[in-house]
């Protein structure tokens, strides 16, 4: 049996884990332990993500901030194209929804009214009688979610780091000072510093190492690929019902991705569509756009995890010696992803995490064993 020794361990490889583990390599020995036999196999690998800044609460939107000058200019050598492409989100109120659009402008910046004029130029396909209000938010880009994950497993590469994969932890114990990590490969990995970045599988980890979990909810989210011939949707915005009931936007430029918003609870495991939800993708989807679905090219579902209350939570357990939480990603984990594992890494570095650090609170994963502690009363019941 194989025993090494590292500064850090980080368990999973999808975007969270990956940009975590890119961010501390440099100054520190750092293993990424991944279950699968592939990195970011289950939420990153499905995610067709857009950087929409107003989207999230507002830590996520503070990180999604400070994460876009990271998106616009990536480092020499992290990518060979664009991680951006910009699409505009419009967002549809139906008859009796207007005042929803009337919020929208009122409370977020960037948002704009549009005509129905306009919005039919844009979109040929939306049928006349479905909206009676719409708002545009110009300033939004698609994500080559890919090409993000891979620049940053390249960097973790060069500063050499350790990438175990089909490492599924079977046992995690504190020993001497030190978090060690049995594996199913037959590896133990040894550590001060445990970080959980293992997405929907986080509180399962925290039970394994002895750890208070925090109650996450990992949710599934439905995806279908229909062709909307005779349209071209190359060049749509982002389409969405104001109520988030579903949603369209254009995949591989000759295709449109359609989905129901679903957030259905369920465990964690390698999640499937289910038939219904296909079904009312299309259904909402057809209600809005004139587009004959003759047959679903493909579908899939991923899984977005929330903690209680929807923020993040990065930070230190503060009842178990070196176990960090980097968990609670939900739908804004891509777009935070450069900020986001920049402050982890300086949390545990114990450096000033700059303009980052006005979040700190708000993300403090201590914040629910509080409210544990204290009763309904108490901080974050």
């Amino acid at each position: 049996m194989e025993t090494a020794t590292f500064d850090a361990i980080v368990i999973g490889a999808g975007m969270a884990g990956a940009t975590v583990a890119a961010h501390l390599a440099p100054d520190r020995r750092v293993v990424l332990v991944e279950a699968e036999e592939a990195a970011g196999y289950h939420s990153t690998g499905r995610s067709a993500a857009m950087y929409i800044l107003n989207y999230g609460p507002p830590d996520a939107r503070v990180l999604a901030g400070l994460s876009r000058s990271f998106f616009d200019s990536p480092p020499p050598g992290f990518t060979d194209h664009p991680l951006l492409r910009r699409r505009a989100a419009v967002f549809l109120a139906r008859p009796g929804e207007a005042a929803e659009i009337e919020r929208l402008l009122q409370e977020v910046p960037g948002v704009r009214a549009i005509g129905m004029a306009e919005l039919k130029a844009m979109v040929p396909a939306l049928k006349p009688d479905y909206a009676a209000a719409a708002a545009i938010e110009e300033d939004d880009f698609d994500i080559d979610v890919a090409a993000l994950h891979q620049g940053f497993l390249r960097r973790f590469a060069a500063c050499g780091g350790v990438l175990a994969l089909r490492s599924r932890a079977g046992r995690i114990e504190r020993r001497g000072g030190l978090w060690e990590v049995g594996t199913a490969s037959g590896a133990v990995f040894r550590a001060p510093v445990l970080v959980d970045a293992a997405g929907a599988w986080s509180d399962e980890v925290a039970r394994m190492a002895g750890v208070r979990p925090l109650e996450l909810s990992p949710c599934r989210r439905t995806a279908v690929i229909v062709d909307p011939a005779p349209f071209e949707p190359e060049n749509w915005p982002l389409i969405c019902d104001v109520g988030d009931t579903w949603y369209a936007r254009p995949e591989a430029r000759t295709r449109l991705m359609v989905s129901p918003a679903d957030e259905t609870p369920v465990p964690p495991q390698d999640v499937q569509p289910e038939e219904l939800d296909i079904a009312v993708a299309i259904e909402r989807m057809q209600e809005a756009l004139a587009i004959p679905v003759r047959r679903v090219e493909r579908s899939w579902a991923g899984l977005r995890t929330f903690t209680p209350d929807h923020s993040l939570a990065f930070g230190w357990d503060g009842e178990a010696e070196g176990f960090f939480w980097c968990v609670g990603q939900g739908g804004w984990g891509i777009q935070t992803s450069p900020a986001a594992g920049r402050l982890v890494a300086d949390m545990i570095a114990g450096r000033d995490p700059g303009p980052a650090g006005r979040v700190l609170t708000a993300i403090d994963p201590r914040r629910f064993k509080a409210a544990k502690a204290g009763g309904a009363g108490g901080p974050g019941g």
